[in-house]
């Protein structure tokens, strides 16, 4: 076995537990819920194939159903966000960027990882909000859980990348 699969089986269980043990029961103000566990496919690296991040991702999403009560809404946004991984990183890259870049604020830089983590948060928690919801009648609260919870996600993979980073 190598270090990265080591580190990724680690990172996947540590994601797993911290959802469904904690996360799982914040929700601030009834609508933001910290979905931390999308921060798992944010970090494949460049190269990586992107079957194996479709797998990663589908295995931990239904992990994550199976303890959150939610049939099948984990995996299938976790999916759709690990089929648009690796597009959305090579449209923050440099063409001369090495192969095996590990995305992080100290590779592709502070400004361009944040926008990179909104709009694979964001398009995270559309999908689960909508899949979840499964209509469109109270489309107000809709909107608000999919805002908050971006804004959420979003705080607490910059915070944990920055600690990353020293």
């Amino acid at each position: 076995m190598t270090s990265d699969l080591i580190n990724r089986i680690v990172a996947f269980v540590v994601f797993l537990v911290v959802q469904a043990l904690v996360l799982n029961h914040i929700h601030l103000f009834g609508v933001a819920t910290p979905l931390l566990y999308v921060y798992f496919v944010l970090l494949f690296r460049r190269n990586h194939p992107k079957w194996s991040i479709l797998m990663w991702s589908f295995f931990l999403g239904i992990c994550i159903d199976v303890f959150s009560n939610t049939p099948g809404v984990a995996a299938g946004s976790m999916t759709l966000v690990a089929l648009f991984q690796p597009y959305v990183l090579e449209a923050f890259l440099t063409r001369d960027s090495e192969d095996n870049l590990k995305p992080g604020m100290r590779s592709l830089g502070v400004s361009k990882f944040i926008f990179y983590t909104i709009i694979l948060v964001f398009l995270y928690t559309l999908a689960f909000f909508s899949l979840e919801a499964f209509n469109f009648f109270n489309w107000l609260q809709w909107l608000l859980c999919i805002g908050t919870s971006t804004l959420l996600t979003v705080v607490l993979i910059l915070v944990i990348e920055n600690l990353r980073r020293q």
